[in-house]
């Protein structure tokens, strides 16, 4: 089982999008059958084998094992991944560019890049696990309180001026086999789930 999965076919997507379905996909973290799902949810049996049937067609659950019980053969299945991302991918032409509207100080731009990220990372995920390889990637994720805008507005300056620094003095254009790599920095707002309002 993966940690996350990306689901970039639009049918997949319609499928765990079904309240049901992302239900026995959050049961099916451990193995289960349709029977001790149908008893857990308060479903008939028949309903939840259906549901299991269409999510097992698209690759979102996996048989484990099967188990004979007198004449009925029980059918083990645990989910493929214990979280699922949507790739932007499963809305074709519709799905976010930020080359369409390169306002970079616009919220809408940064979900589009948001968007181009988990596109492009999704798209290496599956690649890498076909190919029984890993990614090299890194990350930063925190938080800042800013005093004041202009505190704000000076540390994104400081900010775009030490990455601009660093790609300056790292990036080889001319190396042999070098290997091109994103970098996005964003800042946004932090909306607390604690409170009702960001």
């Amino acid at each position: 089982m993966h940690d996350v999965a990306v689901i970039d076919d639009p049918q997949a997507a319609e499928v765990s999008l079904d309240p049901v379905r992302a239900r026995l996909l959050a049961e099916l973290t451990e193995p289960g059958s349709a029977s001790t799902l149908a008893q857990r949810l308060g479903l008939p049996r028949q309903k939840v084998n259906y549901h299991l049937r269409a999510l097992e067609r698209h690759g979102l659950v996996e048989l484990v094992e099967e188990r004979r019980k007198g004449n009925v053969t029980e059918r083990m299945l645990r989910a493929t991944a214990s979280a699922y991302v949507i790739s932007p991918n499963v809305l074709g032409e519709v799905q976010p560019d930020p080359d369409d509207a390169p306002d970079r100080l616009s919220a809408r731009w940064l979900l589009a890049l948001a968007s181009r990220m988990v596109r492009e990372i999704g798209e290496m995920i599956t690649g890498a696990r076909q190919a029984g390889k890993r990614i090299a990637t890194f990350a930063i994720d925190g938080k800042v309180r800013f005093a004041s805008a202009a505190d704000r507005a000076a540390f994104a300056d400081d900010l775009a001026r030490a990455v601009t620094t660093l790609v300056a003095k790292y990036h080889d254009e001319s190396a042999p086999g070098g290997r091109e790599h994103r970098i996005v920095v964003a800042v946004h707002p932090y909306a607390d789930p604690r409170k009702d309002t960001p």
